[in-house]
């Protein structure tokens, strides 16, 4: 069997997927079934508060004070689950929805507490009250300790990325009118080198405000500057320079509109495109900070990194651990929340995969 590659540098843990009498990988036994949660979907879908509460109410969040042996094995498979799959495998599986479906519903949910923040006030910083950051969550500096809502955001440091490398992407919610200021104060402060954006401005309901300024804007103690716009097929790409004091900072600003809204795109092709262009640009960047990603909120948003994630070790080492690379972004935040998107992710990886053979005569 192939063994179970591990990204969490700071888990002992590891598991073995067993192996099939067809010699096919098995993931590993999760600690419970949940129950799909009917009408679950992404962060910034209408639906997003419609969820099936039996199922909820049986998978509470993993950083509580008191932790019961359920959420001990919750937080056990989380960082341990695996299932390496060679690149025939990526192939074969995309036809097995099933699978990854019933796969995909043993993943445990993790969910943040509200009493777990000790942020008074934060739910009007907030775009939709269930979703929270976790105990990855950045704080913004704030000139008073005591100012707690001063330095609250909702986002979170995805804290691992391919091999382990720290703090690679930040996720966050789509910014609020009351929220834009702490957005670009986060871009600053965590010197970003490339913001992704998923979303439409208004799917329905409003997703996500125009945070950036046609030309030049002040928010906060930071000033906007945009130096150039290109206009490409799925997306669009403006190149600004931040200032703050006598400081200046280069980013790279994707606006992606190509994601329909409560379904996946008929084509990861755009996708793979996208993700291309900015680990380009990310490799390029001085600034060395975390690429920050946002949709409304986690759904589209756990899809790209997960899939960044993804491509890298398949190009690297010819194989990809979907299972783990998607509990890894659960345990930072509640990432992928669908069966529709998990599937997506192995299409776009067996897309990925099969350019791949191309460019390798493989």
């Amino acid at each position: 069997p192939v063994p179970v590659v591990n990204y969490n540098s700071h888990s002992p843990l590891a598991s073995v997927a067993p192996v099939t009498a067809n010699n096919e990988l098995k993931p590993c036994p999760s600690p419970f079934r949940m129950k799909p949660a009917a009408g679950l979907q992404e962060r910034g879908s209408n639906v997003s508060l419609v969820l099936d509460m039996s199922a909820l109410g049986s998978v509470e969040p993993l950083n509580v004070a008191v932790v019961t042996p359920r959420e001990a094995a919750a937080k056990e498979y989380l960082l341990s689950a695996g299932r390496p799959l060679t690149r025939r495998h990526v192939r074969d599986l995309i036809n097995n929805t099933h699978k990854l479906h019933a796969e995909f519903a043993e993943i445990p949910m993790n969910f943040t507490d509200p009493k777990e923040l000790d942020v008074p006030n934060h739910g009007t910083k907030n775009r939709y009250k269930t979703i929270l950051p976790p105990h990855s969550r950045v704080i913004l500096k704030s000139k008073s300790h005591n100012d707690l809502l001063s330095s609250y955001i909702n986002a979170n440091y995805i804290r691992q990325g391919y091999l382990g490398d720290q703090k690679a992407y930040i996720a966050t919610q789509g910014p609020m009118v009351n929220t834009v200021n702490d957005f670009w104060q986060m871009a600053w402060q965590e010197e970003s080198p490339v913001i992704v954006m998923i979303t439409k401005l208004k799917e329905k309901n409003e997703k996500c405000v125009l945070y950036w300024p046609e030309k030049r804007g002040i928010y906060g103690k930071v000033e906007v500057l945009v130096n150039s716009i290109r206009e490409c097929e799925h997306y669009t790409i403006r190149s600004l320079t931040l200032k703050c004091g006598n400081q200046t900072h280069m980013l790279q600003h994707y606006w992606y509109t190509s994601w329909p809204d409560h379904k996946t795109p008929d084509s990861a092709m755009p996708l793979l495109q996208l993700m291309a262009d900015v680990e380009m640009d990310r490799c390029a960047a001085t600034a060395v900070g975390p690429v920050i990603v946002h949709c409304a909120g986690i759904g589209r948003t756990g899809c790209f990194i997960a899939t960044t994630i993804g491509c890298r070790q398949l190009q690297l080492e010819g194989l990809v651990d979907v299972l783990s690379i998607t509990c890894q972004l659960r345990a930072d935040g509640g990432m992928i929340q669908t069966g529709e998107q998990y599937e997506f992710v192995h299409h776009a990886l067996s897309l990925y995969e099969s350019r791949l053979s191309e460019e390798t005569g493989q």
